[in-house]
C-alpha cells in the first residue's frame, strides 16, 4: 500500500518510528519458520492483543521488510494482489498447499492450513 492511499493519521504515523504493536506483530512474523504460517487471528492471539484486522492493517503498512507470505487469511485464500509472489515462496519454502478445486475457486492453490499452520511452539522461548 503506498503512502498516498493513506488517510492522513496513517500517512504520519507511517511517516514516523514504528508504533509499539506493530513492533511486536512484525517480530511474531520474523519467528515463523519457511514452510509454515500463521493466520491473522493466530498473530492477535498469540499477542494477546488486538484482531486480525489489526494485524492485517499493520501488515499493509509496515510488513514489507518481514516474510509477510507466512501471514496469512483463515480461509487459506492467497493474499489478493500478491497471490504469484506469495505461490513463488511458498514452493521455495516446501508450504503445503491445496491444489484448485475447480473453477469456484478459481486456477490458484490455497494454502493447506492444516499442515501449515504453525502455533508458535518453537522459537517461543522468552514470549510471555
Amino acid at each position: 500500500m503506498n503512502e498516498e492511499r493513506l488517510p492522513d493519521d496513517a500517512r504520519a504515523d507511517h511517516a514516523g518510528s514504528l508504533p509499539d504493536y506493530a513492533e511486536r506483530v512484525l517480530e511474531v512474523t520474523e519467528l515463523i519458520p519457511p514452510g509454515r504460517v500463521m493466520t491473522y487471528g493466530d498473530v492477535a492471539e498469540w499477542l494477546g492483543e488486538g484482531g486480525p484486522r489489526q494485524v492485517g492493517r499493520v501488515m499493509a503498512l509496515y510488513g514489507g521488510a518481514v516474510p509477510w507470505w507466512r501471514v496469512v487469511r483463515a480461509d487459506g485464500v492467497l493474499l489478493p494482489g500478491h497471490e504469484l509472489e506469495a505461490l513463488d515462496r511458498y514452493r521455495v519454502e516446501g508450504t503445503p498447499l491445496k491444489e484448485a478445486g475447480g473453477a469456484a475457486q478459481g486456477p490458484l492453490p490455497r494454502l493447506d492450513l492444516r499442515r501449515a499452520r504453525w502455533d508458535g511452539a518453537a522459537g517461543a522461548e522468552g514470549h510471555t
